[in-house]
């Protein structure tokens, strides 16, 4: 039997399947040989030939059962379709199942029954009446998950049973397929930036040429190549088709860095404060791949997904598919760092020319939030959303002084050029989204002066 492939399963040879088999005995099988040896004891010792007859028949039956059971050989493949493979956390996915069998000999009775974690709900069981010589049926069922996560589906297992339900043999597949739950993401609105910091608002519209007419810097000719981009003056000279690079746009940049810290966050489950910043940082990524930046996902450990690329962005090209993939099935199964501070996230950004830094922090000490004032200097703009665990924790009734504590953090951080905004439990982040784009138009526009100047972010 197999599952996606060709390898047969694992009967354990012949013995051993002969003992899985006799462990197969169902109630009524081990009923039947039970009463089947007392039927023969009480023979002997009544010298009652006929009783003897019926002990050793009854006795007799759930064996024969159990060596017919062992040498079927039927070859059944099996095969395990998810749909989607990749869900947000809470909604649902649809597992299809799909049975061939691929003997010359119909199937008896077949119970399927596929291996699911708990948290993805109740163990799926179908039962398959007989299957013709290549005939397939398909089944399916749901699974959903308000954990994020990646979760292994399988391996399949079939469970044989006799015609007179005497024993039941199960054999598994091998295959398994894997089910990613990625974090919840919320719809943003497009709020505008403007200004001319490198790497982020308009400048994302702007294409820098990299060889104009007075600087060609040629390369050789590839199939697909448009003919009317050959430079003969090159061909001539390499003695070889030559044709000139094409301009290559700059794309705006954006780091959305989540902070993963233990001691930044308290409680648990899918309402806590790092719970939000998880989404929160999905639901970031998700809308500026829309807009058209290239995005990566940093955290304060100092790793960096995808890695990959110009700088280690991911741009909006198809490989970007794959890295935004990448960045959600990180998002899935991240947790909290051993990690106390946000050194090792500043020591990536020292580079320069981050682009948008959007950064979902939890608690602040004087310390990190000096530290997370030093990375405005790496960003042509940031925008942080800071939560409170005291909020979070104790809702409106903090304890003294904390709530001034968490107010001087984010003055630090406004006054180093951060837009740094609040989050209160339960809220929603398009709202303070909207809110931190109003906060970054007002310090625009006061800086601008009498100049008319406004924009916000996005």
């Amino acid at each position: 039997m197999t599952a996606g492939g060709p390898a047969a399963m694992d009967d354990g040879g012949e013995k051993g399947a002969l003992r899985a088999a006799l462990s197969g005995l169902t109630t009524r099988g081990r009923s039947f040989l039970a009463a089947g040896i007392a039927a023969a004891v009480c023979a002997y010792v009544l010298g009652q030939a006929d009783l003897l007859r019926v002990g050793l028949l009854l006795a007799a039956l759930p064996l024969v059962c159990v060596v017919v059971l062992v040498r079927t050989r039927y070859r059944v493949a099996g095969t395990r379709r998810l749909s989607p493979s990749r869900v947000p956390a809470g909604s649902e996915a649809r597992v299809h199942l799909r049975m061939e069998n691929v003997s010359r000999m119909p199937t008896g009775l077949l119970m399927l029954q596929d291996r699911v974690p708990y948290v993805l709900g109740p163990r799926p069981r179908f039962v398959l009446d007989r299957v013709e010589a290549g005939g397939r049926r398909e089944v399916s069922y749901r699974v959903r998950s308000d954990l994020r996560g990646r979760y292994p589906l399988g391996p399949l297992q079939l469970r044989l049973s006799d015609p007179f339900g005497m024993c039941e043999l199960t054999r598994s597949f091998s295959a398994y397929d894997t089910l990613v739950v990625i974090p919840r993401t919320e719809p943003l609105p497009p709020v505008r930036l403007s200004g001319e910091a490198s790497g982020y608002g308009e400048g994302r519209q702007r294409s820098l040429a990299l060889a104009g007419d007075d600087d060609v810097i040629p390369r050789g000719y590839r199939h697909g190549d448009d003919l009317r981009r050959v430079h003969w003056r090159s061909t001539a000279r390499y003695g070889e088709l030559m044709v000139r690079r094409e301009e290559q746009p700059q794309r705006a940049r954006c780091t959305v860095l989540l902070d993963t810290r233990q001691i930044a966050y308290q409680g648990a489950g899918p309402d806590s404060a790092f719970e939000w910043a998880v989404s929160g940082a999905a639901s970031a990524l998700v809308h500026m791949l829309e807009r058209g930046f290239a995005v990566r996902l940093l955290t304060d450990d100092g790793t960096a997904v995808p890695g990959e690329g110009a700088g280690g962005f991911a741009g909006s090209t198809q490989e970007s598919a794959d890295s935004a993939g990448l960045m959600m099935d990180t998002l899935a199964v991240v947790d909290h760092s051993d990690g106390s501070g946000l050194s090792r996230a500043y020591d990536v950004m020292r580079g320069g020319n981050e682009g948008l830094l959007i950064a979902f922090f939890g608690d602040l000490d004087e310390e990190q939030a000096a530290v997370a004032a030093r990375m405005r200097q790496r960003s042509g703009g940031a925008v942080a959303f800071v939560l409170s665990s005291t909020d979070w924790v104790q809702g409106d009734v903090p304890p003294a002084g904390a709530d001034g504590a968490s107010e001087r953090r984010l003055r630090l951080l406004r006054e180093s050029g951060w837009t740094a905004v609040a989050v209160p439990p339960g809220a929603g982040l398009a709202r303070y989204w909207q809110q931190a784009g109003q906060q970054g138009a007002a310090a625009q526009s006061a800086a601008a002066g009498t100049t008319g100047f406004s924009g916000g972010w996005s």
